[in-house]
């Protein structure tokens, strides 16, 4: 890599923050007051997470035996609006940093590396949890929005890397699961995945993963090499 890295640009759930604990409560809570099976553990529920709350309410569904529904399906949303506001007061309950990580962003930002947050969590969840657990952490949180398509298509990591104005050569992506892997291929960067999140080594290593850290001080170290 000709260009040294500039911007470490960090998926959220399984990645900086273990949120299952919190998702799980409310996926549980919003299927159960819409009338669906809500005894999943969070085993089960890490693995609907990951491509959005519309996702991860499909592939719960499809467990409770309703299996093929789209994003867009009139249930999928009933659950969907279930699941916002029990979120937004539940998201930081049990929710917290994994090991390493705020001295890994610390060490990154006194380096004169810029971080930020892409994720296909609510951008409401996005900005709290990352003002709430990683205050002044972050140059920049991008969550779902209406009107950018969520990853793994690049929009979002494009508009993280206009808007910190770093060229997409001078930048990595930094993730735990194949949507990660995915964002960064179609946005033209390198990923670093971290085996401690929502996805196990071997699952990552099929999905074509080729820079693989067990540990926080992985990706600082990655970062330094690229830049000696």
């Amino acid at each position: 890599m000709s260009e040294k890295i500039k911007a470490v640009i960090f998926d959220m759930d399984g990645t900086i923050l273990n949120t299952v604990e919190d998702l799980t409560g409310s996926l549980n809570y919003a299927l159960g007051q819409t009338g669906h099976r809500h005894d999943f553990a969070p085993d089960a529920v890490k693995h609907f997470f990951g491509s959005g709350v519309r996702v991860a309410i499909c592939r719960a569904l499809a467990e409770d035996g309703t299996p093929g529904l789209q994003e867009d399906d009139p249930e999928v949303e009933r659950v969907r609006k279930v699941f916002a506001p029990h979120y937004a007061k539940h998201c930081n309950d049990h929710t917290k940093p994994y090991a390493g990580i705020p001295e890994c962003i610390e060490r990154l930002r006194a380096a004169g590396i810029v971080t930020a947050v892409v994720s296909n969590k609510p951008d409401f969840a996005v900005q709290t949890l990352a003002k709430d657990i990683f205050p002044g952490c972050f140059d920049l949180a991008v969550g779902e929005q209406t009107g950018i398509r969520r990853k793994p298509a690049p929009d979002m990591t494009d508009k993280a890397l206009k808007d910190l104005g770093v060229e997409r050569e001078q930048a990595v992506y930094v993730g735990d699961s194949e949507v990660d892997l995915q964002t960064a291929r179609n946005s033209g960067l390198p990923c670093i995945s971290v085996t401690w999140g929502f996805r196990d080594t071997e699952f990552l290593k099929a999905q074509g993963a080729d820079i693989i850290v067990d540990t926080a001080d992985g990706i600082v170290k990655w970062v330094a090499d690229q830049n000696a």
